[in-house]
Formats: structure tokens, C-alpha cells, sequence
């Protein structure tokens, strides 16, 4: 008897990525039930439905601080599902069924790569000392992990013991999902069952995009050992939406599925860029049937970013996304702030400093170096600026990009002496961009040695202040947004090391203003960039 599979779905119209991932488990021949807490739309017919209240009450949704993600809470209930129902295995909504899940122990879990075993597809039987671990650890929204080094566990404590507990929002990704189910599965002995990767997660992160490929030869990725494969939902939404119109190519994996499954993508399509319509307080649940509420027809879609290419000015977006930069409408959107503040420098002989030219450096756990292939960002600089002299500082080697408007600077920001030597050269500046490796010490490191080169009228820009590698991190240093937020309300910087904070107190004759962006330039995400202009 094969196993019922359960899912989760928020609330709100399912579109055809869910419903290919579900659909492919009850072709499979799996019972699924799909668990809700408000009114549903788009769900394929023999799905049976249930009140996700009865698993996991809605108080509340719990959700990762800085994607705004309800991951957290998804985590919760899956163990808790695992807990409560018999002869059950639960899947994300992005999971794609290849042949029905069988185990004989009730173990069904796999790698998704050297390190970690995901979560997203997980079976355990409810006498696994892992589920219990597992509930345990998340029966405390402010539970210390201890996976992720002494360093960070003694900050933990530290802060709790001051009366200020971390909560697991604000903690890393994936603390209550991949690297606790991987933690807890070592700890018991347990991982001795997980599937190797080709069986549930062939495809990694950064192969994403090979399903949307035309005629993509899927053979080194699938085999005949492949359960599932992981869609990667949130992801592969924005990227439907923003570089394929909408609906994959009918000659790409995903393509050839939907027609396998006989799914219509375009009367399911993908609402509000990719992301999942918020619960609302009052659930409203059912075991058996959807709802039959029509709802409001769609008038006017989300404008795909090319609709806008060549429009008016040159525009900064048009040539992040042309040079494939992640400051442009893919990721960041960092462009649309930039080209308003910019645009008055576009003709001007000016000099320019980005610090950071390419994805993938150390901070990413990659040798400082590693084989650089491109400079994205430069090359959308020396288009934009015709004039300017493009000055581009890294800790791996761009000395290969020629440009007569180029120069390249080898430093790593680790010591602001290196720093001070690399720019030696440059006398002053009209922008600086910091896009390196965004630990806190290089960031301020960076500001406290550059900002004095900066001209009068000229602006000082902090990337990517949401997001610092833990392993960078330098204990004691405030969080470069911390600072900055700080010093917003209170008009004083304060920093644990006194010659820092004396410094940073110096520059604030020369500070006309400064301004906090959040991500995506949305008020309920966390800061994301700072902007600093100079008097």
C-alpha cells in the first residue's frame, strides 16, 4: 500500500506549478491531502482537502525575517503532520513525483547535496528519535542551534542571557528545516536511511535553470533512481514570470511535464511575481471540497521588465538585465534606485569605484582565487557612464578585463591597510559602491577608508545589508544597517570598538543625509541598502 502524501498550501488560487507537482502524485497512484487554512482555487481534481488547524492552530504565521518567507512555519507542521498521521509522507508543493515514494521502514528523506539533507520531501516513522528531536528543538521559537559553529552559539547565548533571545526568524535560513532535519538525523544515527541525491533533489540550486532549457538532454540528472525532483517553487515562480513570460517553453523539462500531466498553465497562471498569497486571520477549512468562491478576474497583469527596454532615457535596468548583472529587475532591483540617482552623473567626467565585480567569491566558501569569467556590473557602468573613468576593486583577479576607462585594484578589505594601499592612486570620487564580500568589518573597514576620497555632492552606497557570511562575521561588530538605523535615530554612531566609533562620529559633519532601503523596496522587509551623501 503505497503511503498518503501531504501538503500544505496556505491559502489563495494554486497555479500550475502546484498543480503539475500535485497532479504527479496522484498519476503516481499516491492518496494525497492537501492541507489549508483559507479559501483554495486551482486544485486538481481527486485531491482530498483538510484543515491545516487541525495539525498546527493558526496564531500567527511564522516566518524568515529576511526572505518573508512562512518556511518556518512549514517546517513546524510537516513534523508535526509526521507526528499526528499514519502511513504518511510529506512533499513541498514543489516537488515533482517520478514513480511512487516506497519504503519499507518508514524512513524517506535524501541529500541535496554534500552537506545537507533536505526536508522537502520527508518521511519519518513516529517512533524516530529524529521527529522527536525535531519537535522538541522547534517547540521553542527562540531555540539555540548548535550547528552552526561555537561562535555563533555563544552569541545566541549571549544575547539570551541579556535578555534579548534571538528568535528563529532572525536566524539563518533553513534553521528549522535542512540543517536541523541533517543536524538531528547525525545526532541519532538516523542518516544512515537518506537517499542519495540523484533519488529526490537531482538537480542543485545552481542547475535551476537547465529545466527551463529547450531541449535540455535531462539524462545526467534524472535516472532511473529518481523519486522526485525539487522545483525549487519560490524561485522557479520569479523566474517564469520575469524571464519567460510567464509559462516555460513546451520543448523544456517543465515543459514536457505540464503536457505529460495534460495541465493548461495559462488557466492557472503564476499571481503576484511568484509568491504565495498571505493567509488571512480567519481560516476557513474543509476536508473535502475546495471552495467555490470565483475570484476577482485578474484585469491587469504584472509587465514583464522587457515590455519597458529601450523607453525614454538609457536605463540602468535595461543594461543590468542586458549584461545579466543580479543589480537589475532578476534580483535586486538595485537599477531603479540608481538610474533616479545617477542619471544627473550619465554625461559627466566622473569617477566611479564599485568594490565586489562578480558573484561567487570567498564569502561563498570559494577560493579568493578562483577563475573570474565576467564583470557584469562594469560593463553596465562603462555604458551608462560614457565619460567616466571605472574604477573596480576585488579580492580575486580582474586584470583580464581591458577597457581604456578601466582600472582594476587587487585588495582584500580584511585590513583597512590593504584598503588605503589598493586606492592609493585615487584621489577622489564621485560614487563608490560596496558590493564585496558584505561581512561587517569590510563594509566599515571600506567606509572609513573611502569615504574621504569621496567629493562634495557625491554618494557612498552599501549593497546587500540583510545578507552577512557567518563565517566572514567578526563577533562584536554591529551589523552595517544596525549602525546606520542607529545613528538615524539617534544622530550618534556607537560601535563597541572606541577608535571606530570616534571616527565614524568625525564624519558626521560631512554626512548631508543618509537613507535605509529595504528589499525590493518593500516597508516590511528588512534594510537592504544604504545610500550616504556627501556635503
Amino acid at each position: 500500500m503505497l503511503k498518503t502524501i501531504g501538503m500544505l498550501w496556505l491559502q489563495g488560487p494554486l497555479s500550475y506549478l502546484e498543480q503539475l507537482c500535485v497532479k504527479s502524485f496522484l498519476d503516481a497512484g499516491h492518496r494525497v491531502v492537501l492541507y489549508h487554512y483559507g479559501p483554495l482555487q486551482n486544485v486538481p481534481e481527486g485531491v482530498e482537502l483538510a484543515d491545516a488547524n487541525e495539525v498546527l492552530p493558526q496564531s500567527g504565521f511564522l516566518r524568515h525575517e529576511r526572505t518573508g518567507s512562512p518556511a518556518l512555519h512549514s517546517d513546524l507542521f510537516r513534523y508535526k503532520m509526521l507526528a499526528k498521521e499514519d502511513n504518511v509522507i510529506w512533499a513541498d508543493t514543489d516537488a515533482y513525483c517520478m514513480k511512487p515514494f516506497q519504503t519499507r521502514n518508514g524512513h524517506f528523506y535524501g541529500w541535496e547535496g554534500n552537506k545537507h539533507i533536505n526536508g522537502g520531501v520527508l518521511g519519518l516513522p513516529k517512533d524516530s528519535d529524529t521527529l522527536r528531536a525535531l519537535l522538541d528543538f522547534t517547540n521553542d521559537e527562540f531555540s539555540i542551534p548548535t550547528w552552526y559553529g561555537d561562535e555563533y552559539t555563544q552569541e545566541l547565548k549571549a544575547a539570551k542571557n541579556a535578555g534579548m533571545p534571538v528568535h528563529a526568524g532572525d536566524q539563518p535560513w533553513g534553521v528549522w528545516g535542512p540543517h536541523a532535519v541533517t543536524h538531528f538525523l547525525h545526532a541519532t544515527g538516523e542518516v544512515k536511511y537518506a537517499l542519495p541525491q540523484e533519488a529526490l533533489y537531482p538537480f542543485k540550486f545552481k542547475d535551476r535553470r537547465l529545466m527551463l532549457r529547450r531541449n535540455f538532454d535531462t539524462t545526467p540528472y534524472i535516472t532511473e533512481n529518481t523519486y522526485s525532483v525539487h522545483l525549487f517553487g519560490r524561485r522557479m515562480r520569479a523566474r517564469l514570470v520575469e524571464k519567460e513570460g510567464g509559462v516555460p517553453h513546451r520543448s523544456s523539462l517543465l515543459g514536457k511535464l505540464l503536457t505529460k500531466h495534460g495541465i493548461d498553465p495559462r488557466k492557472a497562471p503564476i499571481p503576484n511575481k511568484g509568491r504565495p498569497e498571505p493567509a488571512k486571520e480567519t481560516p476557513t477549512g474543509s476536508k473535502t471540497v475546495a471552495s467555490t468562491a470565483t475570484p476577482r478576474p485578474t484585469i491587469f497583469a504584472p509587465l514583464h521588465p522587457s515590455v519597458r527596454y529601450g523607453r525614454g532615457e538609457v536605463n540602468l535596468t535595461d543594461l543590468a538585465d542586458k549584461y545579466g548583472s543580479d543589480k537589475g529587475s532578476a534580483k535586486h532591483r538595485y537599477s531603479e534606485l540608481y538610474q533616479m540617482l545617477f542619471l544627473p552623473y550619465r554625461n559627466r567626467t566622473i569617477s566611479f569605484l564599485e568594490m565586489g565585480l562578480q558573484i561567487g567569491g570567498p564569502e561563498h566558501g570559494n577560493n579568493a582565487a578562483r577563475p573570474t569569467t565576467d564583470a557584469p556590473s562594469v560593463r553596465m557602468w562603462l555604458e551608462f557612464f560614457p565619460k567616466a573613468k571605472i574604477h573596480g576593486l576585488d579580492v580575486s583577479d580582474f586584470s583580464w578585463f581591458k577597457d581604456p576607462r578601466f582600472v582594476f585594484h587587487c585588495c582584500d578589505m580584511d585590513r583597512r591597510e590593504n584598503i588605503r594601499a589598493a586606492t592609493s592612486d585615487i584621489k577622489a570620487l564621485d560614487i563608490v559602491i560596496d558590493d564585496a564580500s558584505h561581512a561587517s568589518h569590510h563594509q566599515q573597514n571600506g567606509l572609513l577608508e573611502l569615504f574621504g576620497k569621496v567629493k562634495s555632492g557625491g554618494l557612498y552606497i552599501i549593497e546587500d545589508l540583510r545578507w552577512q557570511p557567518k563565517d566572514f562575521e567578526t563577533l562584536g561588530y554591529p551589523k552595517t544597517a544596525t549602525l546606520f538605523q542607529n545613528y538615524l535615530e539617534a544622530s550618534v554612531f556607537r560601535h563597541p570598538e572606541p577608535a571606530i566609533e570616534k571616527e565614524l562620529n568625525d564624519m558626521r559633519v560631512d554626512i548631508s543625509g543618509c537613507f535605509l532601503f529595504q528589499a525590493q523596496f518593500q516597508k516590511n522587509r528588512r534594510d537592504q541598502v544604504l545610500v550616504i551623501h556627501k556635503r
